[in-house]
């Protein structure tokens, strides 16, 4: 069953609470988004680290409900 985006902003949210996230269906099946995670608590970790800690934060769905995601992420400090 494809997760739907506010269900991925919501468990990226409770686990990274101060995370501003932005969600796009890439081709609008429910299988393949986007997210786009802005966060401080991403300062001084590498990208694969950021993107570890979004992986974490939706609990073993990559792959499974939810196909792909193309992930983006910051700090606040980016810009």
């Amino acid at each position: 069953m494809p997760m739907n985006p506010a269900e991925i902003e919501g468990l990226i949210k409770e686990s990274i609470t101060d995370a501003e996230v932005r969600i796009e269906d890439l081709r609008g099946d429910g299988d393949h988004y986007a997210a786009y995670v802005v966060s401080a608590a991403f300062q001084g970790k590498s990208r694969v680290q950021q993107h570890q800690m979004v992986y974490q934060a939706l609990r073993g769905r990559m792959g499974n409900e939810l196909h792909a995601l193309a992930l983006q992420t910051s700090t606040p400090s980016d810009g």
